[in-house]
């Protein structure tokens, strides 16, 4: 069990102000223990470079990203235009910026919905076993058994194309592998002594999975969700690359990538930058999540 998961028992003291103050104490120390770490703190700027310029893209001086201008089609990047024009004339340095909204909308809220799902799927089968175990474990198995990218372009392909749509084909099997860790680590501690104890005083099954069980699986899922998001980052970029992501004219990564593509000789710059955005991504929630699993279980190194 990591050093995170005993420093997270205090959830079993006997105080709330007792429990509270152990709960910052913790916090305060990951988040030291990170902040010294060169290789999390190199992802941490990374990802946050891109999304202070998303959020903060409508009040850059940029380009409309949507407009056209067949006059000015393929320019190479300039002082007019930094990051040059593509097929149709619009500006790529406009459009990788907003081109970064939707990936990061989706790769929010695939998190926050496969995350709890996960936790609460796995902590219920660590912590009751039995029948409930072996139920929830084949569901997730059989979530497992398909291949996340070829379902989630069935998926998207079935839906109309669309943001939700992306999330809902994403997080379809993005939750199994967070409950087979929380699994793993509650059925692990399923007989440990706080847990024990709980169960010795009256507390309900319910209590017992949300108050004590879950919290102790949190540190493991938040390493894997940063682990994650690259995945899901070369997901998104994949469903606009094959045509069944946001729909058009709206500024995509990954369809910029394909728009792109039959030009790669001619104007380089037009699926090269977008594709280098998606590399910097991907790499900065890397970096984030090889800190983060070295800062919650030093013994990993």
């Amino acid at each position: 069990m990591s050093s995170l998961s005993h420093s997270l028992q205090w959830l079993s003291s006997d105080t709330p102000a007792t429990r509270t103050q152990a709960k910052l104490g913790a916090i305060y120390r990951l988040l030291r223990r990170f902040l010294t770490h060169p290789i999390g703190v190199l992802g941490l700027i990374m990802v946050a470079l891109i999304v202070l310029a998303a959020l903060f893209a409508t009040w850059l001086p940029l380009a409309d990203p949507v407009a056209q201008s067949l006059d000015q089609r393929l320019l190479p990047p300039s002082a007019l235009h930094w990051l040059g024009t593509d097929t149709l004339g619009r500006d790529i340095l406009s459009r990788v910026i907003h081109g970064a909204r939707p990936t990061l909308a989706i790769v929010a809220l695939v998190l926050l919905i496969s995350v709890p799902i996960g936790l609460l799927v796995g902590a219920a089968a660590g912590l009751w076993g039995g029948w409930v175990d072996a139920v929830l474990m084949r569901v997730a198995d059989v979530f497992l058994a398909f291949p996340r990218l070829i379902l989630a372009i069935a998926v998207a392909a079935a839906l109309s194309a669309g943001l939700w749509t992306a999330v809902i084909a994403i997080a379809a099997t993005g939750w199994p592998p967070y409950a087979r860790v929380a699994r793993a680590e509650i059925a692990a501690l399923r007989r440990s002594e706080f847990i024990q104890a709980a169960k010795a005083i009256g507390v309900s099954p319910l209590r017992l999975l949300v108050r004590h069980a879950l919290p102790l699986s949190l540190p493991s899922a938040f390493v894997r969700a940063a682990l994650d998001a690259p995945g899901i980052v070369l997901i998104v970029a994949g469903l606009g690359f094959l045509g069944v992501g946001l729909p058009p004219p709206q500024p995509e990564w990954g369809a910029m990538v394909a728009e792109g593509r039959a030009l790669v000789f001619e104007a380089w710059w037009v699926s090269t930058l977008p594709g280098v955005m998606i590399l910097w991504l991907s790499l900065g929630f890397n970096f984030v999540g090889d800190a983060m699993r070295d800062v919650v279980d030093p013994g990993v190194k």
